[in-house]
């Protein structure tokens, strides 16, 4: 997950993804930026995020986003 933090910063630099639970419903990632997480998650790990995934819980922390990742790759 270190290095998946990584990637969420280069995205969206000046963000605490170790400490936000509330990215979404506080506005700190608006949707272009879910869709540059979802372009590094398919790029990075080739998990393919389908429409039915693209939902404010799993992308309100760096901790949903991987557990999202961990489910579609199961």
């Amino acid at each position: 997950m270190e290095q998946f933090i990584a990637n969420l910063k280069k995205i969206k630099r000046g963000v605490d993804f170790e400490k936000e639970t509330s990215l979404i419903d506080d506005g700190l990632l608006k949707s272009f930026d879910v869709i540059q997480i979802i372009g590094m998650i398919d790029r990075e790990y080739g998990i393919d995020v389908p429409p039915s995934q693209i939902l404010p819980d799993n992308f309100n922390s760096a901790r949903a986003m991987w557990d999202m990742m961990q489910r579609l790759e199961d």
